[in-house]
């Protein structure tokens, strides 16, 4: 079984983000960039599934920036068998239906069985690049996973929460896994793996190699802040209470 990580480059999680004074981009300047978070557990997870002798071939793909090697390499550290990016510029990478056609190339050369990828990213928290997946590949999906487990070498199932409990899904590959923060934790990068990671392939392509000609359908207007917070009404009175509750409209 081969299976396809896609990566994306994102601010740290652990960063305040803040943002640039034509509120057209965020402050990325000398600020910590990581794997995405989501990417991330899917990348240990594909790594595992390797482990146990499912898997015979973990390939990472980024699509973005130069500067995506380097997270690049943080995945072949982790496990990743060869690393893979694509440069383009920002509007398409964070463009969902862009990201999922490149994407859709990439697979179709590569005979992959299975990708396993973060459900979203969060820098835009867009939760669509996998489904469009799907769509452009027909391939089956099954999204937010929090366990996955091979059935046989042509299947493989897949638990997902919902608001019930738990759906399980069986799925004939090859198809595409979208996972959720609760799937596992993600291993720490040992020093030794790194050394390794340096000397793993990594591939670097452009859109023009690839023959895609893509234009992104979104603009950006303004970023902004979250609205600040307000403070909140006590009652003490159960009839005022529900007649505020009435006034809102929570009833609605």
């Amino acid at each position: 079984m081969k299976i396809l990580v896609p990566i994306k480059r994102v601010i740290d999680y652990n960063v305040v983000v803040q943002i640039s004074d034509d509120q057209q981009n965020v402050v990325t300047d000398n600020v910590k960039m990581s794997i995405n978070p989501f990417d991330e557990i899917a990348l240990e997870e594909a790594i595992r599934l390797m482990e146990i002798g499912v898997a015979k071939e973990v390939v990472c793909v980024s699509i973005g920036c130069d500067q995506s090697q380097e997270q690049l390499r943080q995945a072949l550290a982790m496990g990743a068998h060869r690393g893979q990016l694509v440069t383009c510029p920002d509007t398409i990478a964070q463009d969902p239906l862009c990201v999922a056609k490149i994407l859709a190339h990439i697979v179709a050369d590569g005979a992959y069985d299975i990708v396993l990828m973060g459900k979203q990213a969060i820098d835009n928290d867009c939760n669509q690049t996998g489904q469009m997946l799907a769509g452009l590949l027909d391939w089956p999906q099954a999204t937010f996973a929090s366990k996955v487990r091979t059935i046989k070498s042509d299947q493989i199932e897949v638990d997902r929460e919902v608001d019930g409990g738990t759906e399980v899904l069986r799925l004939q590959c090859p198809a595409i896994i979208t996972v959720d923060l609760r799937l596992n934790e993600p291993r720490y990068i040992t020093l030794p793996n790194i050394m390794q990671a340096k000397q793993k392939p990594l591939n670097v392509l452009t859109l023009d190699a690839l023959k895609l000609d893509l234009a992104t359908k979104l603009s950006r207007e303004r970023l902004e802040y979250p609205a600040a917070r307000q403070s909140g009404e006590v009652f003490t009175d159960l009839t005022k209470f529900l007649k505020k509750l009435d006034e809102d409209g929570v009833w609605d």
